[in-house]
């Protein structure tokens, strides 16, 4: 059996643990906050990211990882692997996809590279469905297969506390925000193949919060969902809460919670929410 290197960057959301009992190779974004750029998840954590995002918002920018970093990576899992699949945030909003598939033409490294057209939560758990369909014996070509198909069955809803951080990152004008503000208005956003939109504009953040909910209803009763992630930037005990609605709701599914990787959450704000899923 060949022996598969995996592949991916921060934005796919895993617990370090995991990658580590694994053995995933990823690439961290960087975050820019007050002129700094952090590595996430190695000079800070997501949960650090978000508290000095509430101070130094202003400006709050996001890069991919150098090409450098990728030729790195790729050299060394050519020496100790046969083959390797990398999974990556969407080309929409990044460049670590195309960044990946040059690095591995580069290096001569045999490596299925598959844009995953969203992140967070949807683009972790591909991964994990890949591994385990690794560890139960398929081949390299049948877990590309089924994997090359994850990215149009999945859903990420976004939540942001205010139109405040949209502003401050340059997403939206400041008389949009004072227009919002003045009217109530929340903004739920969703991936829509690859980018991310405005799907309602919703009067009352309890109203928003009804209609994610609706959704996840909707959403759980037409693609039999097994697991549904609630996301949160900063906000771990309003994500807590959150799931113990919905697991009041809905009894036999999985409820988890995951902060939202700071690639996302930089633009949306502290204290955004948000609810994703894989439709297998």
């Amino acid at each position: 059996m060949k022996k598969i290197a995996w592949i991916t960057d921060s934005t796919c959301g895993l617990p370090e643990e995991y990658i580590k009992e694994k053995g995933i190779f990823v690439l961290p974004m960087n975050v820019i906050l007050n002129g700094i750029s952090y590595k996430e998840d190695i000079d800070l954590s997501k949960e650090e990211i978000y508290e000095k995002l509430q101070v130094y918002g202003e400006g709050a920018k996001t890069s991919q990882p150098s090409y450098g970093e990728f030729i790195e990576v790729y050299e060394k899992v050519k020496e100790e692997y046969d083959c390797g699949i990398a999974i990556h945030a969407s080309s929409e909003l990044t460049g670590t996809y195309q960044s990946s598939v040059s690095a591995s033409q580069m290096t001569g490294f045999p490596v299925e590279v598959i844009d995953s057209r969203i992140g967070s939560y949807p683009l972790g758990k591909m991964i994990q469905n890949g591994i385990e369909m690794q560890e139960s014996g398929k081949s390299f070509e049948e877990i590309v297969e089924i994997m090359k198909a994850y990215p149009q069955q999945t859903d990420l809803y976004l939540l942001p506390a205010s139109f405040d951080q949209l502003k401050r990152s340059g997403r939206v004008s400041t008389a949009q925000t004072v227009f919002a503000n003045l009217m109530n208005i929340n903004l739920l956003l969703k991936f829509d193949d690859g980018k991310v939109v405005v799907d309602e504009k919703i009067r009352a953040k309890k109203r928003a919060k009804r209609r994610i909910f609706d959704i996840v209803g909707e959403a759980i009763q037409q693609y039999q969902l097994k697991e549904v992630c609630v996301l949160h930037a900063g906000v771990a005990d309003m994500a807590h809460a959150w799931k113990e609605e919905l697991e009041s709701i809905h009894q036999t599914i999985k409820f988890k919670v995951e902060t939202l990787v700071p690639v996302a959450g930089v633009h949306t704000g502290y204290g955004t929410m948000g609810v994703a899923w894989l439709k297998v």
